[in-house]
């Protein structure tokens, strides 16, 4: 620990270092907090950290009552939401003796954090940040990804701005979350104009932060994703600028830590297959799907329907053109300045054999 301390130290005080790491080696919960310390941006009461800090005992542990699992909690309304309301997942794994615990996370990042400290052991995020948390050393694996649903992610500015294209925002503060999808297509969408990220001022606030920033117009724009999008729009606080449906070329992706995988992988394959399950039944479920999910966003039916239908639905294989694709997007961050070294990704990748353990086989017929 005193070794991770010097290392975020040093992170602080150097400048080329403290451009290019998102969090630290280790992804220490504990270090998070050092890390926000040191950042450009203050930090705020309003920031939802990870919600473990005795990570001993948040480890995926066998104990008198069983296995404890902690999966991601669905912030983005997708079918993993639908999983946890269903409690499909729970009756399938209890005569093993096997519990879930549902935890709830800021961002992408945040979720890596708490994976690599052992507090999390399935993680639900885009292509960045498992790139960032390679760079940083941690023993990460790529599960699964998804389709692209860029149509979900959203350029907002206040309502009242006379933005009308990206261009127009050339020196102004854009808010997002570090290595997240925001970050990722603010830089497509800068790229498409001719522009470069140095363009604007770019505002790391995770997306509990940039809301209040947003809010309080203090920021000129925000790269986020629903149902952020969705309320800021309705509450008239923001409109949608651009959004990444033409912009995005990767999917999400579902992670694990190595250790979690070599330990549970006929684990890993059930959760897949009741999640497969939950994705066909979203797709053929709107209505239902909204109305489950109504209590939870505080959404109404109609909304959450609308909302719906910027998605796509169904689990895809890893294939060699997504570890390709991967490859591009470690590199045009190392080519950025904000990852300390070159990444190869392959090192996060299984084996077409071991991906054929734990991909259900209706999912391994779309490659």
């Amino acid at each position: 620990m005193q070794n991770l301390k010097k290392k975020f130290k040093l992170w602080c005080n150097s400048p080329v270092t403290r451009r290019s790491l998102l969090f630290g080696f280790g992804y220490s919960l504990v270090l998070s907090t050092t890390l926000l310390s040191c950042s450009s941006q203050p930090p705020t009461t309003t920031q939802q950290q990870a919600p473990a800090t005795n990570t001993s005992a948040q480890k995926v542990t066998d104990t008198s009552s069983g296995k404890v699992i902690r999966i991601v909690r669905s912030k983005q309304l997708t079918p993993l939401a639908v999983l946890e309301k269903q409690g499909t997942l729970e009756k399938r794994l209890e005569p093993e003796g096997v519990k879930i615990v549902w935890s709830e996370f800021a961002a992408g990042p945040q979720q890596l954090e708490a994976l690599n400290a052992g507090s999390l052991d399935i993680a639900s995020t885009a292509e960045s940040p498992p790139v960032f948390a390679q760079a940083a050393g941690a023993p990460l694996v790529y599960l699964a990804t998804t389709p692209f649903n860029g149509k979900t992610v959203s350029l907002l500015v206040p309502t009242n701005s006379p933005a009308k294209k990206i261009a127009d925002l050339k020196g102004k503060k854009i808010a997002f979350q570090k290595a997240s999808i925001g970050h990722y297509l603010l830089v497509k969408a800068l790229e498409k104009d001719g522009l470069k990220l140095s363009d604007v001022v770019s505002t790391y606030l995770p997306p509990p932060d940039a809301n209040v920033a947003f809010s309080q117009g203090k920021v000129d724009g925000w790269f986020i994703w629903e149902p952020f999008v969705t309320r800021t729009e309705q509450k008239k606080i923001g409109r949608e600028l651009l959004n990444g449906g033409e912009l995005r070329d990767t999917g999400n992706f579902y992670s694990t830590s190595r250790k979690f995988y070599q330990e549970n992988p006929e684990l890993i394959k059930i959760f897949f297959e009741e999640l497969q399950k939950a994705e066909i039944w979203s797709k053929n479920h709107r209505k239902e799907m909204a109305q489950l999910l109504a209590p939870v966003t505080q959404l109404d039916v109609p909304t959450l329907e609308k909302m719906h239908g910027k998605y796509e639905w169904g689990l895809k294989p890893i294939t060699e053109k997504v570890i390709n694709k991967q490859q591009e997007v470690a590199d045009m961050w190392y080519s950025q300045g904000l990852i300390p070294k070159k990444v190869n990704v392959r090192e996060g990748f299984l084996s077409p054999e071991e991906y054929a353990q734990i991909t259900p086989q209706e999912v391994l017929a779309r490659q």
